[in-house]
């Protein structure tokens, strides 16, 4: 399956976007204030024990103290590596308030949660995962063919150092391959240790590479056919960096120059735009709602317009069997995460249901998180769970609205004045206008001549033409309007 991957750079925002076929599949935003902290790794001090959940809480110099569970102790996982009965340990007995501790992130803050930490450390390299103090080789449950598995596994050997996971991207690679990465990831750790031994409570000690290289570490595989840049500085060092890690993608990676927006290449921003909408539908004529609370998101299946042309069963069947391929890429697409409730239509058939499963199963075989899924209950449910490590789409782009009491959300100031800039752009290519006035709530206007008004500045010099904002009362805060700059203004 032909994959291209688009990379959209703005000052304060990077967005990559992951195609398949041309059709949008993923989409990862960070921020210039909301870096992920995931594989970060910290000199931490424990602020209090909790003996009745087995947690504490350590300050690792962010907003919200991090949350760190027995479970997730290195002590834990060497004392019940082997075995089938796991042993309970007293967290009071290896940890104590006050006490430094090097911690790693697994989970970002997730709205009012803090961080998830861990002292089972990772750290990765294109080919491997080193996994300091466990003496382990194993390989990723993503690498189907069980002779390259043991072909990759003979290759290397855990020392006093550690252990390795082989990744996915592995598959194919060298003896030479494995050992650059073998070294490289042990000088790394050297270096990572004199860091901690100098380092203060609440300071980083590594701190994950940035997402454009990331894309070029994690989500690249041999099926990739080009990445495009819309930025010349940042496709330069994403060429530098495959060069020493994936010389095989330099070739790939261009700088797009193209007079059209690159997220409008495919239609990428409709569909983001499409994946916050509560409502998808379905080329039969059904649609899914879905539902996303802080317990769990919940996918319900309609027939809606839909008649079908036999009985109500194959009618039935067939808008599920349509609905588990866009549940699976929307899943992707907003990156929902935990548990997740799927509501299909009632079905008679046995046959039906295993068949739903079974596509389901084949549904996410793409999909890079790990995912469980629970057989078809009587009333047609289907609960799964799928790993989260990050926010979701729509807790990126969009705040809790102040006007319904919290229970909806809206775009964020920032994401409306990101949407503003770029809007700018696409109209100075479209119209011959002298100027262009932008109408917007007082919220949005005060954001633009206030903390993006450095940006402001830089769009005007870049256009060649004036900008100038007033406040439209009337307006929300995701209305705005663009007109052009009359001679009186």
């Amino acid at each position: 399956m032909a994959e291209e991957i688009l990379v959209n750079i703005s000052p304060r925002e990077v967005r990559v976007a992951l195609l398949e076929n041309g059709v949008l599949q993923e989409v990862h935003i960070e921020r210039g204030l909301h870096h992920g902290l995931v594989g970060n790794i910290y000199k931490g001090r424990i602020n209090r024990i909790l003996p009745g959940i087995q947690a504490a809480f350590v300050d690792i110099g962010l907003e919200r103290a991090g949350f760190l569970h027995v479970k997730d102790l290195k002590e834990y996982e060497a004392l019940n590596r082997n075995s089938e009965q796991p042993a309970e340990l007293d967290i009071r007995k290896l940890l104590r308030a006050g006490q430094d501790i090097f911690v790693q992130v697994y989970k970002d803050p997730l709205g009012s949660k803090g961080a998830r930490l861990t002292t089972q450390f990772t750290i990765p390299s294109r080919y491997l995962v080193f996994t300091p103090g466990l003496q382990q080789v194993s390989a990723s449950q993503r690498l189907n063919d069980e002779a390259e598995r043991l072909r990759l596994m003979q290759m290397i050997t855990s020392d006093e150092m550690g252990g390795y996971i082989f990744r996915t991207a592995a598959e194919g690679a060298t003896q030479l391959d494995v050992d650059k990465d073998k070294e490289f990831l042990h000088t790394l750790w050297r270096e990572l240790l004199e860091r901690g031994r100098h380092a203060k409570p609440g300071e980083i000690v590594y701190e994950e590479i940035p997402i454009v290289l990331r894309v070029l570490r994690d989500l690249v595989g041999y099926e990739i056919e080009r990445i495009r840049v819309d930025h010349q500085a940042t496709a330069v060092e994403m060429q530098k960096f495959a060069e020493r890690y994936v010389p095989s993608l330099v070739a790939r990676i261009e700088h797009y120059q193209g007079e059209t927006p690159i997220f409008d290449i495919y239609s990428v921003e409709d569909e983001m735009q499409k994946a916050l909408q509560r409502k998808v539908y379905l080329k039969s004529g059904g649609h899914l709602i879905f539902d996303q609370t802080e317990a769990m998101t919940t996918i319900d299946v309609n027939t809606g317009s839909y008649l079908g042309a036999s009985n109500l069963e194959q009618t039935i069947f067939k808008t599920n069997l349509e609905a588990v391929e866009v549940i699976a890429r929307q899943m992707r697409l907003r990156n929902l995460g935990g548990i997740i409730i799927i509501d299909f239509i009632d079905m008679n058939e046995s046959l039906h249901k295993e068949h739903i499963l079974q596509s389901l199963t084949a549904a996410f075989a793409k999909d890079r998180a790990k995912i469980q899924i629970s057989e078809l209950s009587s009333l047609g449910l289907v609960q799964l769970t799928r790993k989260r490590a990050r926010e979701s789409l729509e807790h990126i782009l969009c705040v809790s609205c102040p006007l319904c009491h919290r229970r909806g959300l809206i775009k964020s100031v920032e994401t409306v004045s990101y949407e503003i800039f770029r809007e700018l752009k696409r109209i100075s290519q479209i119209y011959p206008w002298a100027g262009f006035l932008v109408l917007a709530s007082e919220r949005i206007v005060g954001c633009l001549m206030d903390e993006e008004s450095t940006m402001l500045a830089e769009l005007e010099m870049q256009l060649g033409k004036p900008i100038k904002l007033r406040v439209e009362s009337s307006f929300t805060q995701e209305h705005y309007n663009i007109l052009p700059l009359s001679d009186r203004e």
